[in-house]
């Protein structure tokens, strides 16, 4: 790979510029989300605030996927970092100015959403074109190790700067990391294979990637598990905190705690997953992650002393990077490059779509029926489908 005879040095600092970007995103998204909840203490607003994070993203991925195949996808990186920039611009002028307007609090998120929606395919499409295939899963753990830990100063440094400046001071956050990142990504050397499709619609492209990714065995079996994956974690992600505040008791540590240790066991996964380098078997890894989420989750919902359930919580983000490392090389490994942006595109818009679905199922359960049975359901549900994605990804496999 001649153009990639540096390539070290071209992941290093396209991490760099990717995690300092998804730095300052964070901490605006947690600082949104807390000044949203102290400002109305309502139900209503804090999930329209999650729907506006999420519905944008969904609608315009599978675009985004489009022109990450058919651009220069280091360019639409920059471009979608920099239109998520002048909208944290606009909220923070908008602030300043004493426009501290709810529903334009939210039309800033959706703003924000849609360049995330359009970043991400990009830079999961550029990885094979900068990092050697035998490679792929240490960097992938070196990025998920980096992730979790940023994840775990973000709720930090937005909580300290909302507390002590407000919520204006913490938009120059993510403009300040945007603008670092897009500098840095500027100054790579990177060779992107955007494809010649002058002639070609992009409807017409969208639905060759669709057609694309279910006409092969196992990209239709990957697409699956997102959906059904997505749905059975949907109430972890989401209905936890409340269990620990109806099971637990509602002291601020507790929720504190059950955030910080699936981080804690997020980065201790990361950095196992970049130490190991190579799994031989990803769709064993993928299969065994599954497994133990549906056994941490059950017995999460099992326990009833804290510091167990927060052993299980721990253990059930230790797996999270093996998951998404081991799925995240699979399809890179398996899918032709010309493709590559529609696919990632296509499984976002699977993975972030379901999500919202679910939530409006299993939130209103949450009121009817405990929500240990709702996690021990997903997670026995969680272990059969970790035992048929097993058997249906090998078929599909050995079919290539």
């Amino acid at each position: 790979m001649k153009e990639n005879k540096n390539w070290k040095k071209q992941i290093a600092l396209f991490l760099i510029s990717q995690n300092l970007s998804m730095f300052g995103s964070s901490v605006v998204g947690f600082s949104i989300v807390w000044y949203i909840t102290v400002t109305t203490e309502s139900g209503f607003w804090i999930t329209l605030s999650t729907l506006a994070t999420l519905i944008p993203q969904v609608l315009v991925s599978l675009w985004a996927g489009v022109f990450a195949d058919r651009y220069n996808k280091k360019t639409i990186i920059m471009l979608a970092d920099g239109f998520t920039a002048l909208a944290t611009l606009l909220a923070f002028v908008a602030f300043h100015y004493g426009f501290a307007n709810l529903s334009f609090l939210i039309f800033i998120a959706c703003l924000r959403s849609v360049g995330g929606g359009f970043q991400a395919p990009a830079v999961n499409a550029l990885y094979p074109e900068i990092v050697p295939r035998e490679h792929l899963l240490r960097i992938n753990g070196i990025n998920q190790m980096a992730n979790n830990v940023l994840l775990l100063l973000s709720p930090a440094a937005g909580g300290a700067i909302l507390g002590m400046f407000g919520m204006q001071w913490t938009f120059l956050v993510d403009l300040l990391t945007a603008v670092i990142a897009i500098a840095i990504m500027f100054r790579l050397k990177i060779v992107t294979r955007a494809a010649d499709r002058s002639d070609s619609s992009v409807l017409k492209e969208l639905r060759e990637g669709v057609r694309y990714t279910w006409s092969q065995p196992l990209l239709r079996v990957m697409l699956v598990c997102y959906a059904v994956t997505f749905v059975l974690i949907t109430p972890a992600a989401f209905l936890s905190p409340l269990m620990v505040v109806r099971s637990f008791g509602s002291e601020v540590w507790k929720l504190t705690a059950n955030e910080m240790l699936w981080s804690l066991g997020a980065l201790l996964g990361g950095a196992f997953v970049a130490w190991k380098g190579e799994f031989k078997n990803k769709i064993t890894m993928i299969a065994v992650s599954l497994a133990v989420f549906g056994c941490t989750f059950a017995l999460m919902g099992l326990s009833r002393v804290f510091w167990v359930y927060l052993i299980f919580d721990c253990i059930c983000g230790m797996f999270v990077p093996v998951l998404i490392a081991s799925e995240t090389v699979l399809i890179q490994t398996n899918t032709e490059k010309g493709y590559m942006g529609r696919v990632f595109a296509l499984l976002q818009f699977v993975s972030q779509g379901m999500m919202p679905i679910a939530i409006l199922g299993f939130g209103p359960l949450s009121d009817l029926v405990r929500i240990e049975s709702i996690m021990i359901g997903c997670g026995l549900l969680l272990i059969c489908w970790s035992l048929y994605f097993k058997k249906a990804a090998g078929r599909a496999l050995c079919s290539i």
